[in-house]
């Protein structure tokens, strides 16, 4: 399998986080990606011999499709060559964006509407067009289309509030963080969980679990005490407890 991390253009960055292409050429082969918070949801694309499912809801899911808040572990299980295009979306976006709350896609999908006029083109596009590249393009139009068009509408503020959290590492605390934005922090918390579908709070633990499972996935560390305390961990068992809700595993178990 070919993976690829893009970074996005900077005509689409502040609102795409990460771009990921996933490519499998061989046809008898079956393959699992494991997927687990990181506090985006995302658009996804994809073209596969025999479907793709979403462990443990068995759904088989469309060729383009939105996903919410990615809470508890889940898998996609592909038989067969494929190709997966996933546009990472800040989480400020997806209620003005695509009019949904994120908070009911949380753990969830939402299917596109086929009668709207610039989901239609979106399809005929991307069937029409067969490299990656040139789907990463033609997403990229759409996103910039909806932006262009409902950008008066977006939550600038807790767009900062989202960066002060990821640039922190989920480390700060979010009292300190509302107090930067001049916010109430009942206002804060309340406007989050409107744009995001997560609590201030909830966001920056899966960011902190985030930082720790790259640092666990590169093995960059020499004990797991390392781990716990610099991502601000209060000790060895808040670590595990957390990386096992956000994963199903103990970090040793992970590891094997």
């Amino acid at each position: 399998m070919n993976y690829q991390n893009i970074v996005p253009e900077d005509s689409i960055s502040l609102f795409v986080k990460n771009i990921w292409v996933f490519e499998n050429e061989d046809k008898n082969m079956h393959t699992t990606l494991p997927f687990f918070a990181d506090g985006c949801p995302g658009l996804m694309f994809q073209q596969t011999d025999h479907g793709l499912i979403v462990k443990p809801h068995d759904k088989k899911m469309p060729g383009v499709f939105l996903y919410g808040q990615t809470i508890l572990p889940i898998e996609l299980e592909i038989s067969g060559a494929f190709l997966i295009i996933v546009f990472q979306l800040y989480p400020y976006v997806l209620k003005t964006f695509f009019d949904i709350q994120p908070q009911s896609i949380n753990d969830n999908c939402y299917y596109f509407d086929d009668t709207e006029e610039d989901i239609r083109w979106l399809k005929k596009q991307l069937e029409s067009n067969e490299s990656a590249k040139d789907k990463i393009e033609i997403i990229s139009k759409l996103l910039l289309r909806y932006f262009e068009k409902k950008k008066e509408n977006l939550d600038f503020e807790i767009r900062q509030g989202i960066e002060y959290i990821f640039q922190t590492k989920g480390q700060e605390s979010i009292r300190s963080i509302a107090s930067k934005l001049k916010f109430n922090i009942r206002t804060f918390e309340r406007r989050f969980l409107t744009e995001t579908g997560l609590t201030p709070k909830q966001f920056a633990k899966i960011i902190q679990f985030q930082a720790s499972l790259d640092q666990l996935t590169v093995k960059d560390y020499e004990k797991h005490t390392d781990i716990v305390y610099e991502n601000g961990f209060s000790d060895q068992s808040h670590f595990i407890r957390v990386f096992k809700a956000f994963t199903g595993k103990t970090p040793k178990l992970f590891e094997k």
